[in-house]
């Protein structure tokens, strides 16, 4: 079971627990903190890559410190890096900037760089998560960290690979324009998933907008977007591919 929720505080990663053939680890490199289940203690090559990826990020704002800073999609870049573009696309598609897909975009290039090696392996990056699996997986849905978990997402093993990325108006460090408890985003793009997930959420300032929210991650569908799962306090809304389950 892998649980997420968006906190500066990791405490909650005390509750994930490999499985019978996995490991678990944490890869810390400057600001980018992840949580890594795999086959095997791959840490060394996880850091080595997040050290790559970091420093062609870095050199890009250095010449584009737009990059960095913008609120509002850029243009695309044809010459910068592949994972690069990506954010630039999600933030595009969902008008967002395009520092607003990190932690997705980065999860799912770890997750996707070493899937050969390890079938089996889940990224979580702040609470944006991105897996390959081979076995059934439960997401439980933290939206209040003094509360506890309650709702889960189960996640099937032909969903995969898939990103689960979530925003909150409430928790967290990440910029918000909503005041929802969260927002959690289901595609197969880790880049559009994480962008889309703060788009939908700053959107989300009452009970009233759930509905609007729902709606808007219907648009988005041609995209890729594959589900959506909102909560503003006791209300909860949900559409597309996704099974809610009770969780302890």
């Amino acid at each position: 079971m892998s649980r997420k929720h968006l906190s500066a505080n990791r405490s909650y990663r005390d509750a994930i627990h490999p499985a019978s053939g996995e490991v678990g680890f944490q890869v810390v490199v400057e600001e980018t903190d992840l949580f890594v289940i795999a086959t095997e203690d791959i840490s060394q090559p996880v850091a080595a890559l997040v050290r790559k990826l970091r420093g062609e990020l870095k050199n890009h704002i250095l010449f584009h410190p737009e990059f960095l800073s913008s609120l509002d999609s850029l243009p695309m870049d044809a010459a910068a890096p592949a994972f690069i573009r990506r954010m630039l696309a999600a933030g595009q598609v969902c008008g967002v900037g395009p520092m607003a897909a990190v932690a997705g975009t980065i999860a799912q290039e770890v997750a996707d760089h070493f899937h050969t090696q390890c079938p089996d392996i889940l990224v979580e990056n702040g609470g944006d998560v991105f897996m390959h699996s081979t076995r059934d997986r439960t997401v439980a849905l933290l939206a209040d960290p003094e509360g506890g978990a309650s709702v889960g997402l189960r996640i099937k093993a032909g969903q995969c690979p898939l990103a689960l990325c979530a925003s909150s108006g409430r928790i967290g460090h990440s910029l918000s324009l909503g005041t929802g408890d969260l927002v959690c985003v289901l595609s197969r793009d880790g880049s559009l998933a994480d962008a889309a997930a703060t788009a939908l959420c700053n959107l989300l300032g009452s009970k009233q907008d759930l509905e609007v929210v729902v709606e808007q991650a219907r648009s988005l569908t041609s995209s890729g977007l594959l589900g959506v799962f909102a909560q503003y306090e006791d209300q909860l809304a949900a559409w597309g591919d996704l099974e809610l389950v009770a969780v302890d």
